[in-house]
């Protein structure tokens, strides 16, 4: 359902932005781009999704289990591919602890991983935003304004978040308390099903202890939390760098590649935590909105297809491929034993 409801977004999307236009010009436009650009882009779109495994397999290792990159590769790709399909990312831990669980991976292990790999894929984002606002925000001013209310917002969501996160780590049973009483009020109010109250309160009591468990393993291992945020960094840099690289295969220049970056971690804050799969339709829009006058009305266009078509599509394709491969393989394992 989630598929079918991003392929009818995107094709809603694409009919709105290409409308008037022949598909012989976008398949021309999209031809004007350097393969040999086009390559690197795709490359580091991948890279983006094994800096996850990368983090993964230290973590597992930390942990004294053995586990082979290659495993690891295929958590991130099978996450990320959950990820891409379900309302704000919320799909891909889950299956990802799954699949660790299947390789004899104690849960008390993967879900301190995910819970450690889900701050830091946040709070940098957050702090990689505040920064390049404060010391970059004469280009974010100047390219980003028409979406600004969307990045007060992102901004709004992604602190409420860390602000969350860092209640139940500093005071956990007030965190449970406050959670307890915010369940009754939307059963309350019908937001929530009152017969599911009590699953809803469980619910919650397990994500607070869980939470509670990572912040005293935090507390007492802070160079390894460090080196995960480093990592982190590294990881999301990757992604942001992919609208530079089709900048550079279309064989612009005079906007500088901490401008781009910028811009299009401005377009992140605003839409990740957004409550649609892939922030599919709201991401587009972002991008033209903010990328116009670098590209040009021309070639924006063309250069969102593409952009989109690596750090998204190009992902999903990969991650539901991995996804199949390793269903049918696990079928034939179960059906040989």
């Amino acid at each position: 359902m989630n598929i079918g409801l991003i392929l009818v977004i995107t094709f809603f999307t694409l009919h709105v932005i290409f409308k008037g236009q022949e598909l012989t010009e976008i398949i021309r436009d999209l031809r004007m781009a350097e393969p040999f650009w086009i390559a690197v882009g795709i490359v580091t779109a991948l890279l983006f999704v094994s800096g996850e495994s990368v983090i993964i397999h230290y973590m597992l290792r930390v942990l004294n289990q053995k586990i082979s990159f290659l495993k690891c590769l295929k958590y991130s790709f099978v996450g990320f591919f959950f990820s891409y399909i379900t309302p704000s990312s919320t799909g891909g831990q889950p299956v990802q602890m799954y699949h660790m669980k299947k390789d004899k991976i104690n849960i008390g292990y993967s879900t301190l991983i995910m819970l450690l790999i889900t701050i830091a894929y946040k709070a940098v984002l957050v702090l990689m935003g505040l920064g390049f606002l404060i010391f970059n925000s004469d280009v974010v001013v100047k390219y980003a304004t028409d979406m600004k209310w969307l990045i007060v917002l992102g901004f709004a969501l992604n602190l409420s978040f860390i602000a969350a996160l860092i209640l139940i780590f500093l005071k956990p049973i007030w965190a449970r308390a406050l959670g307890i009483k915010v369940v009754g009020l939307l059963t309350k109010i019908r937001i929530l099903k009152r017969r599911n109250k009590e699953k809803y309160t469980e619910k919650l009591i397990g994500i607070c202890d869980t939470y509670a468990m990572g912040a005293d393993y935090i507390k007492k291992n802070l160079s390894v939390v460090f080196k995960v945020f480093l990592l982190t960094a590294v990881q999301r840099l990757l992604l942001f760098s992919v609208t530079w690289i089709v900048y550079r295969a279309y064989g612009l220049e005079g906007t500088r590649y901490i401008d781009i970056i910028t811009i299009q971690i401005m377009i992140a804050v605003a839409v990740e935590m957004l409550p649609l799969p892939g922030a599919v339709g709201i991401s587009e829009g972002c991008f033209l909105l903010a990328f116009t006058e670098i590209f040009g009305i021309g070639l924006v266009k063309p250069a969102m297809l593409i952009s989109r078509g690596l750090t998204f599509y190009l992902v999903l394709f990969v991650g539901g491929f991995v996804t199949l491969a390793d269903r049918i393989i696990s079928l034939k394992k179960e059906k040989r034993n």
